[in-house]
């Protein structure tokens, strides 16, 4: 999970102002963590809090508000907000690739294939109850999963493609098309999940390590922050962190970040 955080963190600065190029500083004083951060750690101590489904959904929506008010000016979109202070928190139907940013904890604590299509689930239709947002998460967190089971490359991309995202194999989708064509204005504005989960997926899949998957993640345009999540997730489980980006990233965050953090990592043995 710090590999999404750290994606988030990097990408922050690049969300409303997309650079094309790779060779940026990868961090500097403009970057912070955004919701993408906020919400996958409280997703992460949900996870870790709860012993069964039931318990999970619930304590998913009691974290996911806990940390959200604790950090309200981070970039979180106008429904989920309304979520966050609402009396009667329900799930609102959404797309938006929001449920796909937070989703990595899942994919590093999951110890089956099943369980991560539960787990997932259960976090996820909390808001994102939409096929296509659960499908985001599930795709991203499942990623995850194969890549922590040692699984090739090339068959975690052929896996995702087979269940789901078919697109992933066309030649739209790969980095040099996204790279000269991907933006704010592609598809459905770059924010839903069919826009920017297949998106993350291929610069996983043509990346050569922890950094320059987030760097080629960036260098697409769009939603550069929660798509360098995305991709910092997987690219974590497949590659490892360096030590280095690990101790600037954890420069950013507050100490209660750390702890979930530190305690994932106990249980996920990473």
């Amino acid at each position: 999970m710090l590999g999404a955080i750290i994606g988030d963190i990097v990408g922050s600065r690049f969300e409303f102002h997309n650079t094309k190029k790779k060779d940026f500083d990868f961090f500097d004083a403009g970057c912070d963590f955004t919701d993408d951060t906020v919400m996958t750690v409280a997703v992460a101590a949900a996870l870790m809090s709860s012993k069964n489904l039931t318990e999970l959904k619930a304590n998913t929506v009691a974290s996911m508000r806990k940390f959200g008010r604790a950090y309200p000016h981070r970039g979180y979109g106008g429904m989920f907000m309304e979520w966050l202070y609402t009396d009667d928190p329900q799930p609102y139907n959404s797309f938006g690739n929001g449920s796909a940013m937070r989703i990595s904890p899942v994919g590093f604590l999951a110890r089956t294939e099943e369980a991560v299509k539960k787990l997932s689930a259960a976090v996820t239709a909390v808001t994102h109850n939409h096929q296509e947002g659960l499908k985001g998460a599930e795709a991203i967190a499942m990623a995850i999963y194969w890549a922590r089971q040692n699984e090739d490359k090339e068959e975690i991309f052929k896996f995702i493609a087979k269940y789901y995202y078919p697109e992933l194999k066309t030649e739209a989708l790969t980095y040099e098309s996204l790279h000269r064509d991907y933006s704010w204005e592609y598809g459905l504005g770059s924010v839903t999940c069919q826009s920017s989960v297949p998106q993350a997926i291929a610069c996983f899949h043509e990346s050569e390590g922890f950094e320059d998957a987030i760097r080629l993640a960036v260098s697409i345009g769009g939603d550069s922050d929660t798509i360098a999540a995305m991709v910092g997730g997987i690219a974590e489980a497949y590659y490892g962190i360096p030590e280095e980006i690990e101790k600037q990233a954890y420069a950013f965050l507050p100490e209660e970040f750390k702890t979930v953090i530190a305690k994932l990592r106990k249980i996920a043995k990473i």
